[in-house]
């Protein structure tokens, strides 16, 4: 009698496991993925970083260069245009890593699409509709008539070995108001939605 509940309430609980660790290994997928992806950024804070150092090396020796009397002016400019090519280099190390942020975030979130959308979309209106039918179902065992209401259900719901468990002729002794039998189609309904059948 009661194993049935036990059934429906292990299934759930095994479902809503499976759902977390669903979620979980999802999200822990994505991030790797996005580490991953991060790590081809690596060549271009180096270029960066590089070419960063590089201008400002060159903007420093133009300076230096600039003092010289007499000819310091036409000195300096190679080195300033040697540093603006460095601050380009440096540029596209920044761009480059832009790029791999923009590609990295991308695709952690595709990697995600799927499963969570099959969890909000699939398995949580599912879980959601079930909630609202147990609490109507614990609603109407507690009021008059409820347990008549609850015993058509089974009869319309309920496979029809479990039926004839109950009675052979289930039907009609539910039409007599047979209260043993309304009550167990009664708790036969609430068992098959996990409820305890009292």
């Amino acid at each position: 009698m009661y194993a049935d509940r036990a059934t429906v309430a292990a299934r759930q609980l095994v479902t809503d496991l499976i759902v977390v660790a669903w979620v979980y290994t999802s999200i822990v997928a994505a991030l790797w993925l996005h580490d991953l992806v991060q790590k081809l950024a690596v060549p271009g804070q180096k270029l960066e970083g590089a070419g960063t150092g590089m201008a400002d090396s060159l903007g420093d020796v133009g300076r230096k260069v600039g003092r010289v009397p007499v000819v310091g002016d036409d000195l300096t400019s190679p080195f300033n245009r040697a540093a603006g090519a460095a601050r380009s280099m440096a540029d596209a190390g920044r761009d480059q890593q832009a790029i791999i942020n923009d590609l990295a975030m991308a695709l952690a979130i595709g990697m995600l699409i799927v499963p969570l959308g099959l969890v909000l979309f699939v398995w949580l209106p599912l879980r959601v509709r079930w909630m609202r039918r147990a609490a109507a179902a614990t609603r109407l065992r507690a009021v008059p008539g409820g347990r008549e209401l609850l015993a058509l259900r089974a009869l319309a719901n309920q496979p029809l070995r479990k039926l004839d468990r109950i009675d052979t002729d289930v039907v009609d002794a539910w039409r007599r108001g047979d209260d043993d039998t309304v009550r167990e189609l009664a708790a036969l309904e609430l068992r098959g939605l996990g409820l305890r059948g009292s």
